[in-house]
């Protein structure tokens, strides 16, 4: 064979070649077009080795960055990479939305840095994009939002979860909260067989999803997971039929909801025809007899090629709330809601600007409170789906405003998290996530709010720290809370509070003075625990004064006595009707004079601040004792340095014989500022 026939063998094959190339990428463009996105991302991977770089670059670019399309229409993580290779290739040139969907998919990583430049690059382009606004904002915010608390409490519904297996979309059967369905691709073994496998979904390479139901046992316990009864055909699966129309697939089967009687369950439905997976409807079954009959069909539009799912109804079953991509809407998946008439569904139309994006919005839920529950990963959240709640804007004349919140961290985090349901009325439930699932599967989560509970607690001693077991205790509320409570023999107390009061707590005790406390509970988002132990201050004796500081060898108060001052503004306050002595003490150095005269000065200068904090004159009387009156040592004393004998006056005599150290202490302890109360009938007669 010569050289020319060679050269026309391989031109002809590398014709071959490349119509072969672009019979497969229209192939897979079918495939894309009716969402077969797992099979449609195998074709363009076997395409995009075959195109040059250089003479395809184009086309090259193309195949890349459908199969990056593909991958994160599925959740795939090979999205990014697909969409690297796009980018290598120019493809940017030809579309600037692989921007948009790679900062999608960075951020659905937690990558966010990177998703927040792949956001930018699309917004210079499209300034007004919300999808993309929403995730440069949310990649901005995610530390924040990340430090922020909540009350709800979150664990692993393990029970209802398989290894290696999705488990989705749990839904109580109507108001029985003992009963539960969900969505799991599970191999079922037939009875009397092995176990068979399905043939895997062309839509997203996973096994077939089955609705299976679970009850609660006596014990309140889950019992066995098994497939919902009367909608499958002893657990065999459709694919071990001798038929036709099943050679692509088998029935797939997703969300349900159900009436309140659980009588009738809506749920959505697929059916490949012929081997095409052409999209989902949402199908009705009515149990009879204990399983659920044969399914129908439930028209929302006329158009039959109209995608339909995620069916959700609200507490009195008179509005139907689903998902499409129906023309009408914000694009991607919308939510729309359609109103019963009669045997039909009426009136469908999409929630909206303020709920739809032109991402995605699915798993509607609707709480026995008519708050609106659902996933988007069109609004700012952490990446993927994220879990939101909407009430209508009561503010606002027009019904179709909605305020909508992000449910925070506890429920939200990298990946996707969706498919909420509430136990009844309370604020408890389940709802599905594949956060921290490397494979992507999804684990069914179970979540409770713990009830708010605040308490006021403390101990009620003397000024010495020694419990006080006679003490007694008002409260009053803003709420018309008047009570009377004696503290316990040790002097603790435990009050359990109402929310949104305001509280005043008056503390009695014979031959003590009174002292108030005031707290709110107002306000608050968690359980809160006030902690207040009170000090009641003696009548009979002097009390001393902890942290009031002077200049040195000077009478003029530091800024640093200001909150021990403000503390005796307060207990005069509290006890209107006492005039008290005040006094300042000095060590023994320095000569009696100038002692006297410093210390005069020094009780001169407390007493004027309490006069300027608003207290009268006349109760004050202000006394300079320099060190006429040492410490004498009580037991509290002594336990703090034992080498203090009880009753031990620390005079000159006393303090010269001990080192210079504990000379020094004893200085300071003499140096000190007391109040005694000298009267209780001020103003009374």
């Amino acid at each position: 064979m010569n050289w020319h026939k060679l050269f026309y063998i391989f031109l002809a094959i590398l014709c071959l070649t490349g119509c072969s190339v672009q019979r497969k990428i229209k192939r897979a463009d079918k495939k894309f077009a009716i969402g077969e996105y797992y099979t449609a991302a195998d074709i363009y991977k076997s395409c995009y080795g075959q195109l040059s770089a250089k003479k395809d670059r184009e086309l090259k670019g193309y195949v890349a960055y459908r199969q990056g399309e593909c991958y994160r229409l599925i959740n795939n993580p090979r999205a990014a990479n697909a969409y690297q290779s796009a980018l290598r290739c120019k493809y940017q040139l030809q579309d600037s939305t692989i921007f948009l969907h790679a900062g999608q998919v960075l951020q659905y990583q937690g990558k966010y840095k990177d998703a927040a430049k792949s956001y930018e690059l699309y917004l210079e382009a499209h300034p007004d994009n919300y999808v993309a606004q929403a995730g440069k904002y949310a990649c901005s915010k995610i530390d924040e939002w990340k430090k922020e608390g909540s009350r709800y409490k979150i664990s692993e519904a393990k029970e209802f979860n398989q290894r290696r297996t999705s488990n989705f979309a749990p839904m109580f059967i109507g108001d029985n909260t003992d009963a539960l369905v969900f969505a799991s691709n599970r191999q079922e073994k037939p009875k009397g067989g092995s176990k068979k496998l399905q043939r895997p979904s062309n839509v997203t390479g996973q096994q077939l999803f089955q609705i299976y139901q679970t009850r609660k046992n006596a014990a309140g316990e889950w019992e066995e997971i098994e497939l919902a009864e009367g909608l499958y055909d002893g657990g065999e699966s459709e694919q071990s039929k001798d038929s036709a129309d099943t050679k692509g697939g088998t029935a797939e089967m997703g969300v349900c909801t159900f009436t309140r009687d659980g009588r009738t369950m809506l749920f959505t439905y697929s059916k490949p025809i012929n081997g095409q997976d052409l999209g989902a409807k949402i199908y009705r079954s009515d149990r009879a007899s204990g399983e659920w009959g044969e399914p129908q069909e439930v028209k929302l539009f006329l158009d039959s090629s109209i995608t339909v799912g995620h069916p959700a109804l609200n507490a009195t079953g008179d509005t139907l709330y689903f998902v499409s991509d129906a023309p009408g809407g914000e694009g991607g998946k919308d939510i729309w809601m359609a109103e019963l008439d009669g045997e039909n569904w009426l009136n469908a139309q999409p929630l909206g600007k303020g709920i739809n994006t032109a991402a995605d919005e699915m798993y509607p839920y609707v709480h026995a409170d008519g708050t609106l529950y659902f996933a988007s990963n069109g609004h700012p959240g952490y990446g993927g789906l994220d879990l939101y709640k909407a009430t209508r804007d009561t503010t606002f004349k027009d019904s179709t405003v909605w305020v909508l919140y992000n449910m925070g961290p506890s429920f939200n985090g990298v990946g996707d998290d969706f498919g909420i349901t509430f136990e009844g009325a309370t604020q408890n439930g389940f709802f599905s996530s594949n956060k921290g699932e490397k494979k992507g599967h999804d684990k069914i989560y179970r979540f409770w709010l713990p009830e708010m509970e605040f308490i006021a607690e403390g101990i009620v001693t003397d000024e010495q720290g020694n419990p006080l077991s006679d003490a007694s205790l008002r409260i009053v509320g803003s709420d018309g809370t008047n009570s009377k409570l004696n503290v316990r023999r040790d002097g603790t107390y435990k009050i359990k509070l109402n929310r949104e009061v305001k509280y005043v707590m008056l503390a009695t005790c014979r031959g003590h003075l009174n002292a108030k406390e005031q707290w709110n509970t107002l306000n608050l988002k968690d359980s809160k625990t006030y902690s207040m132990n009170i000090a009641l201050s003696p009548i009979s004796r002097p009390v001393k004064m902890e942290n009031i500081f002077y200049e040195f060898g000077r009478w003029e108060l530091t800024q640093a006595s200001e909150t021990e001052l403000l503390h005796l503004v307060k207990l005069l306050e509290d006890n209107p009707n006492i005039t008290i002595e005040l006094s300042a003490h000095t060590d023994m150095k320095g000569t009696d004079e100038f002692n006297n005269d410093l210390s005069q000065k020094r009780a001169q200068s407390c007493c004027d601040f309490l006069i300027k904090h608003g207290i009268e004159r006349e109760r004050l009387t202000p006394v300079g004792y320099g060190k006429t009156k040492p410490v004498i040592c009580d037991k509290a004393l002594n336990k703090k340095y034992p080498w203090i004998p009880v009753e031990q006056e620390l005079n000159e005599a006393f303090i010269t014989a001990l080192p210079d150290d504990k000379q020094e202490i004893c200085n300071q302890i003499n140096r000190r500022t007391e109040f005694k109360v000298v009267k209780t009938t001020y103003k009374l007669y």
